[in-house]
């Protein structure tokens, strides 16, 4: 027995040195990103990963490999699968956390650009915004030329949304941010109430309103749900979500609107921030699982991981995966670790992963969709999104493609049961069920569902405790934006003293890349 585990342990590499300043278990985005400002930061950095690929919770992988994923997880359940994956099904490159998207004017693209990590990613331009409304799935009015195209909106329609529009342009000001020139401002007051019931004084009709709410600024809940309505936003946090797609519209030359999707899958990015740690000297070992940590008997803080080669490494600074579980660790180290996991529990998404042969939309191919609360069922209290994405953006084959959907929920059957309701109004699952309603009101073919997998994700937040972090898992979001910001605190909390991303040389001109593939 002892021999066969020596051999099990001589097929792995010794690492040397055998102490870091920092040791980051996982290659999710938190984890590559806090490796990375690091190791800019000049320190000493061993980067890794039980899996022989990056990303972990972020990652983008084939169809064969998802059992895996959830099963090496306990953040995943409630797991169901619908029809056999295509016969060419290694084509495929599936995102875990879908749908997501960046805003072009997002600041982790600026953080993409400032730290150089652009380079090591290419994006394409989401083609079009659609909300599920009254039966139908209808264009996302985003722009002037979007609101005078619109045929689903009428003469008064498009002049009370351009009338909102112009107000908030004029608070906001030319250069995007709140507060403006002062010239036609929004009162103070306004800003504190909930953006629901500023729209409600704007006079604004129930489809414009939906629009704004749901695809525009993206509220989670519905906002006229009264005590149900788990988060309400107020008029401050709704303008500055309106001056942040206005500010992504146009930011690059070849995007087509206020969205953009990575080459390859969204595990692209951790990818491209653990190529920005290596540069600055980062060390990655792959496929090395750590089984136990360790502590300091005096002081009793972790002072290291014990790796599944045997091999101990030393560091006073430890980030974990937030899926990790301590294994045949003492008891004090399993009190240290259940000590971060307590209370992190945020909630639930449902998410769901769809193959299907033909777009929704004829004309697109990268779409992202809304379906606002309540427009699925009466109990559907949070928004569902979806995001179409072709074999343009390399993740599936020609003639296929994939549709992303998530909704927030407190009730594992009840999200799921959205999920099925978006699902069902996007598809047919058999040849007998073969149109829907178009914008326009006539009746198209729906695209024939071939394989789907629909699933529940529990949202953990980020918690640090002296030398041990653990970082958030992917949350209900549409961006990263509360990722980063997240992920900033928890850097601040280890290295107070440091600059998170300080500017380089390298990244000065990043942004003639375009930040685009052609």
């Amino acid at each position: 027995m002892a021999d066969e585990m020596a051999s099990s342990q001589s097929q792995y590499p010794t690492i040397d040195p055998g102490e870091f300043d920092l040791v980051v278990y996982g290659t999710g985005l938190p984890e590559s990103l806090l490796a990375a400002a690091a190791a800019v930061a000049g320190k000493t950095v061993l980067h890794l990963d039980s899996n022989a690929i990056y990303g972990s919770l972020f990652s983008s992988v084939p169809i064969s490999s998802l059992p895996s994923v959830f099963e090496d997880s306990p953040l995943f359940s409630e797991i169901e699968t619908f029809g056999s994956a295509p016969e060419a099904s290694r084509g495929f490159l599936l995102d875990i956390h879908g749908p997501r998207v960046l805003f072009c004017g997002d600041p982790m693209v600026d953080l993409l650009i400032k730290s150089g990590a652009s380079h090591h990613v290419e994006f394409k331009s989401v083609d079009g915004s659609l909300i599920f409304w009254d039966g139908r799935l209808c264009p996302v009015p985003d722009s002037r030329q979007g609101i005078f195209r619109d045929r689903s909106l009428g003469l008064a329609e498009k002049s009370q949304m351009m009338k909102f529009l112009k107000l908030v342009r004029d608070h906001i000001g030319l250069d995007g941010k709140e507060g403006g020139d002062g010239s036609g401002s929004i009162a103070e007051e306004d800003l504190e109430i909930p953006f629901v019931d500023f729209l409600e004084k704007q006079r604004l009709p129930p489809k414009i309103k939906s629009i704004i709410l749901y695809a525009i600024t993206f509220a989670d809940y519905d906002q006229d749900g009264g005590e149900s309505c788990k988060k309400l936003m107020k008029t401050k946090e709704g303008i500055e979500s309106i001056a942040l797609y206005s500010s992504s519209i146009g930011r690059f030359p070849n995007a087509m609107g206020a969205f953009i999707y990575p080459m390859y899958g969204q595990g692209e990015l951790p990818q491209a921030f653990c190529r920005c740690a290596a540069v600055k000297g980062a060390l990655y070992v792959l496929r090395m699982p750590v089984v136990s940590l360790l502590m300091d008997e005096q002081n009793k803080l972790c002072k290291g991981v014990r790796l599944t080669s045997g091999q101990e490494i030393l560091s006073s600074q430890l980030v974990m995966n937030p899926s990790f579980v301590v294994q045949n660790s003492e008891s004090h180290m399993q009190s240290a670790r259940e000590g971060l996991n307590s209370s992190n529990l945020l909630g639930k998404v449902a998410r769901g992963i769809c193959i299907t042969n033909c777009s929704v939309q004829p004309e697109l191919s990268n779409i992202l969709l809304v379906f606002p609360p309540r427009s699925l069922h009466s109990e559907q209290l949070a928004s569902v999104r979806a995001l179409q994405l072709s074999s343009n953006v390399s993740v599936c084959p020609q003639g296929y493609f994939v549709v992303y959907l998530s909704t927030l929920c407190d009730d594992a059957i009840l999200g799921k049961e959205c999920l099925h309701a978006a699902i069902n109004a996007l598809f047919s699952s058999s040849s007998s069920e073969t149109s829907t309603s178009s914008n326009n009101g006539d009746p198209e073919p729906k695209p024939t569902l071939l394989w789907s997998c629909v699933y529940i994700q529990e949202i953990s937040q980020a918690s640090c405790d002296a030398a041990l972090c653990s970082c958030p898992t992917p949350d209900g979001n549409l961006d990263y934006r509360d990722i980063l910001e997240t992920t900033k605190k928890l850097y601040h909390s280890m290295y107070p003293d440091e600059e998170f991303f300080p500017e380089s040389a390298a990244s000065v001109n990043a942004e003639d890349d375009g930040a685009l593939s052609d």
